[in-house]
């Protein structure tokens, strides 16, 4: 087994969850694997090295400016210690759905760059999570670069309710919202820790198009994304309180995501 940051296996070692026979760090390889880069073009591209410690997408400000849900989110990961060391791309083959940036990257429709003796394939994030810390990713191969396509007037945001700070999320939303003048042309949601039903959602995000963007069909949006889940009662809150978090931070994500695509073309306007 593969490690990078370790924050999330050696957690799971501890706890007899995981029991590999080896282990292989992969730190050598941050020079080669871990970088940012912001392509223009139609559509903007961005390129997120697998190695990319969380410290360094969020402080990144090329990254911020064209998908500002991902500094949202990097703020209420864990603490210092853990941002400093855990990666990207650690994150994402941790495969958790209490995670973070399985949620971010969902939303954004991202494409995961895997390589392997066979060479490179690009794997969809759907496809490359298939279940609860399980990814498509055969044995032989390594996540080595994350890529998500932007379109032009396209912004996301990310809301999280935790217990305390770094903990795990009593419930996280995500949007990135794509607006023709003020109407949605196209809208991708997530939910982060409440078992969330992945075809549900994204037909909420697909019903969004053609609608326009007010406060109505962001609270319709809201009803409709708690209905595409089924919470768990735990030490983290009932089922009911959870619900209501994921229709509340929907809307808010969807509100924060228009206002941001209005405030980036009000500064292009002038």
């Amino acid at each position: 087994m593969l490690v990078a940051g370790g924050h999330s296996l050696l957690p799971m070692m501890k706890l007899r969850i995981a029991n590999p026979e080896y282990l292989v760090d992969i730190n050598d390889l941050v020079a080669e694997l871990g970088y940012i880069v912001v392509e223009p073009g139609r559509p903007t591209l961005v390129r997120i090295g697998a190695m990319t410690r969380h410290r360094e997408a969020l402080a990144s400000d090329d990254l911020a400016a064209v998908c500002p849900i991902f500094r949202d989110a990097e703020c209420v990961i864990a603490d210092p210690v853990v941002r400093n060391r855990g990666t990207v791309g650690g994150s994402l083959c941790q495969a958790d759905p209490a995670a973070d940036l399985t949620t971010v990257c969902t939303v954004l429709n991202a494409v995961c760059l895997a390589r392997g003796p066979g060479g490179e394939r690009e794997i969809p994030i759907d496809e490359f999570l298939e279940g609860p810390y399980e990814t498509s990713l055969a044995h032989n191969e390594i996540l080595v670069e994350i890529r998500i396509p932007l379109r032009r007037n396209t912004s996301s945001a990310y809301e999280k309710v935790e217990r305390r700070v770094g903990d795990w999320a009593v419930a996280a939303a995500g949007a990135a919202v794509t607006l023709d003048g003020d109407t949605i042309a196209a809208a991708r949601l997530g939910l982060t820790a409440v078992n969330t039903e992945a075809e549900a959602l994204v037909a909420v995000g697909d019903s969004l198009a053609g609608r326009p963007a007010t406060e109505e069909v962001f609270a319709q949006a809201g009803r409709e994304a708690a209905q595409a889940c089924d919470p768990v009662t735990d030490m983290r809150g009932s089922a009911e309180y959870k619900r209501h978090l994921a229709s509340e931070l929907t809307i808010r994500t969807l509100r924060t995501a228009v206002q941001r695509v209005r405030n980036a073309s009000a500064v292009e306007g002038n």
